[in-house]
């Protein structure tokens, strides 16, 4: 009899993956800050590995919904991931800095594989009443990678160099290959890949979506949180070198963020039902939104405690959007719902970064000013949105 795939291996690829992808971002960023002190170089070279996710997600969520075998399509998405990781570093340098931006803009694509790919095969490792506390579980892994990765970015690359800590990202996502291919197969038989294009597949993931007035409203607030995150993100070299004396320090300022995160969501896994979801995911938008503005301030001691009160709003946001994820989506619909969300999310990020790296450059307390903002955005903006769905129940 073949063995039953164990919530504890899902668990350990997740967390080798995602270490490997959160240190992955802050690497790139001191790998490209180093060579010029440029903060806009930098922050466009974390963009261009996000921003792609905008269609990657959606075009991978359509295959691991038609895969019998979604894990083997994970893991050559993963392998495309590492392979990505390290031309860009050999990159760097080397090639003429557009080349290299875009490399990564293809390496990318496999993002959401990372991200909401994996999460999307949780219901086939756990049945459904313990699925609540997997979840949350699941959400501690990647509060468990922005504690580890931005930890091992900044201390790789203060003791041995940034490519150090890029090359170390890429072996941790090469470990978690074994658990992505023996992730289990699909019950019954997969879709048939004839049956519809690639095309009207993505436009039913999409359809989801937007047609699901709960899942809408959560997947906006979340995409906009993260393009709050990705100006936080972009300004943790500046915040290091300015406020903490070294710009590894501001990778590794986040782990902190990701310490209160782990904390979080370690309660909300004894008590998962508490709380609804969607009432968390706004709640957490207003408490980053809060840190944002007070990181403004740039007094060591008020910018560490805001970050901290950063991971406070975000660990329980993230556990909470994926319950109204696996509440709310179709089952022969998941795959594509966690990866265009995922992706969604990535863009978002990316381009927070985009925008906060230059004004950055010249005023930092802008640039955390414009996060504090868009938060508040995030917790606010989706209730007064309404969907399709919505106008037509108020048209009946």
């Amino acid at each position: 009899m073949k063995p039953r795939y164990s919530l504890f291996a899902y668990l350990a690829g997740a967390v080798a993956a995602r270490v490997g992808d959160e240190m992955s971002g802050p690497a790139l960023m001191l790998a490209g800050f180093a060579p010029a002190r440029s903060i806009t170089e930098a922050s466009s070279l974390l963009a261009a590995i996000t921003v792609s996710a905008a269609v990657g997600g959606p075009v991978l969520g359509v295959f691991l919904d038609r895969a019998g075998r979604p894990g083997r399509l994970l893991a050559g998405a993963l392998v495309l991931y590492a392979a990505g990781l390290g031309l860009v570093l050999v990159g760097l340098g080397r090639f003429p800095f557009a080349v290299t931006l875009s490399i990564a803009v293809v390496t990318g694509l496999a993002g959401p594989a990372l991200s909401g790919g994996w999460t999307a095969q949780l219901p086939r490792v756990v049945p459904g009443d313990r699925l609540a506390r997997a979840n949350a579980l699941d959400a501690m892994t990647f509060s468990a990678a922005s504690l580890a990765g931005p930890a091992l970015a900044g201390g790789i690359a203060q003791a041995l160099g940034a490519p150090a800590a890029v090359l170390v990202s890429v072996v941790l996502i090469a470990v978690a290959l074994p658990a992505a291919c023996l992730l289990p197969a699909r019950d019954g038989h997969a879709p048939d890949a004839r049956s519809a294009s690639v095309i009207s597949d993505l436009a039913a993931g999409i359809r989801a979506i937007i047609r699901n007035p709960p899942l809408a409203r959560a997947t906006l607030a979340s995409v906009v949180s993260c393009a709050a995150q990705g100006m936080l993100t972009a300004c943790v070299a500046v915040l290091g070198e300015r406020v903490l004396g070294g710009a590894g320090r501001g990778a590794v300022l986040l782990s902190g963020a990701a310490v209160c995160a782990l904390a979080a969501n370690a309660a909300l896994a004894r008590f998962p039902h508490s709380v609804a979801p969607d009432t968390v995911i706004r709640s957490g938008a207003l408490v980053q939104a809060a840190a944002y503005a007070l990181a403004a301030s740039g007094q060591p001691v008020v910018v560490i405690a805001a970050v901290l009160m950063a991971g406070v709003g975000e660990g329980p946001q993230l556990a909470a959007l994926f319950a109204v994820r696996h509440r709310e989506a179709p089952e022969h619909l998941r795959g594509r719902v966690f990866t265009t969300g995922g992706s969604l999310k990535i863009t978002g990020f990316s381009l927070g970064a985009a925008v906060a790296g230059p004004i950055a450059a010249r005023s930092l307390p802008c640039a955390l000013a414009l996060a504090a903002g868009v938060a508040v955005f995030a917790a606010l903006g989706p209730a007064c949105l309404r969907t399709p769905m919505d106008r037509l129940d108020g048209a009946t």
